[in-house]
């Protein structure tokens, strides 16, 4: 039983400090001693059964003081321990769009709100989206650690600016063969056809090893993807593993698959004449620089942007694309050419036949005619 400064018994954990505070304790449910303080003695009993009640129903938490800031710290070390390191920097961009506005704050001060109006100053649905999917993950993990009762930031509204999304690029036929003609006898002319020709992602392309390639069935095995990040400080390449089981895949090769896998193959043969040395775990890339190095995303992008330029010199109405464009380009291809979406599915190395049909399969103006002059045909 604590007493007073005069000596008076006030109860169970209660008592008065010298400076005539009154302070209540108790052990809460994750075995903490709670400490509470009020200048009243039935203030300091208020506080104490309103504490009390909350750890009975459960809906206190284990830790007050935590910052959103410190909380994605452990969640980063603990919970994504295992991710690659090109994924915890997506994250770490992803969160540092809100840290400024929520970092500081307590995990238990957190409330729709505060959470929406740091949401609302970002500059795209795009990029609100993104930092929501870590967010929610974040706090979902305080949740389960009894850092916090609910996730707040599920109800957050991304769709803000209400942007209508852009079309994906795609190239029509005559776009293809005018973007090929142009890029004939550059650099990486047989990268653009092999993407055409596979649909293979652009860091695919990049870690693509001769080991990987079986010229006598002619096909193509997908195992392993190229990343180039910063990391420390210093930016770095790092082969990595498919994300997912359904991204190691096998590749049927074509014709036209099969001559550019051989012309590059002596592509790369006269770089190697001319003492350009690489790394041992490099030696067997299929693409690289003209100094034997890994090859990368802006690189390719460069030599793209030099040949679209020249392109719109005499069609200034050809648009810009990026390397991704060839993936969308060729699922368009296959499903204009009849092939079956799923098969499609297996192809691109999707996880659902749903991302394929969402994302890849696109109707471009040409094909739109060219459906409709059948429907007009089959007409009696």
């Amino acid at each position: 039983m604590g007493k007073s400064l005069n000596g008076k018994e006030l109860g169970k954990g209660l008592s008065q400090r010298k400076d005539g505070l009154y302070q209540a304790r108790f052990v809460n449910r994750f075995g903490v001693r709670q400490t509470i303080y009020a200048p009243k003695l039935n203030e300091v009993r208020k506080k104490l059964r309103e504490e009390q009640y909350r750890d009975e129903k459960e809906i206190n938490v284990v830790d007050t003081k935590i910052t959103l800031d410190e909380w994605y710290t452990t969640w980063m070390t603990t919970c994504k321990c295992n991710c690659r390191d090109s994924t915890k920097r997506t994250y770490e961009t992803y969160y540092n769009r809100i840290k400024a506005d929520l970092g500081w704050r307590k995990l238990s001060t957190l409330n729709l709100i505060t959470i929406q109006n740091a949401f609302n100053k970002l500059s795209t649905d795009a990029a609100r989206k993104d930092s929501k999917r870590v967010l929610v993950d974040m706090l979902d993990k305080a949740v389960d650690s009894d850092l916090l009762i609910k996730n707040v930031a599920k109800q957050v509204n991304t769709v803000v600016s209400k942007e209508e999304p852009k079309e994906r690029r795609v190239l029509t036929i005559p776009e293809t063969e005018l973007f090929l003609k142009q890029a004939d006898g550059t650099f990486y002319y047989n990268m653009y056809v092999l993407a055409l020709e596979t649909g293979m992602r652009i860091g695919e392309l990049c870690g693509l090893m001769w080991s990987d390639i079986d010229f006598s069935k002619n096909v193509l095995y997908v195992k392993h993807n190229l990343c180039y990040f910063s990391k420390n400080g210093k930016y770095v390449f790092e082969m990595h593993d498919t994300k997912t089981k359904s991204g190691v895949r096998t590749i049927p090769l074509t014709q036209k698959a099969v001559k550019v896998l051989n012309s590059q193959k002596l592509q790369k043969q006269k770089i190697v004449s001319k003492g350009k040395t690489a790394e041992s775990e490099y030696c067997d890339l299929v693409f690289v620089t003209k100094n034997n190095k890994p090859t990368q995303q802006f690189i390719v992008q460069e030599c793209m942007e030099l040949i679209i330029k020249n392109i719109q010199i005499n069609h200034p109405e050809f648009e810009r694309f990026t390397p991704h464009t060839f993936r969308h380009s060729f699922a368009t291809r296959a499903i204009e050419n009849g092939m079956q979406p799923k098969t499609l599915s297996k192809i691109l190395g999707h996880k659902t036949l749903q991302m394929t049909m969402d994302r890849y399969c696109h109707v471009t103006d040409d094909t739109l005619f060219s459906e409709m002059k059948k429907m007009e045909s089959s007409l009696p």
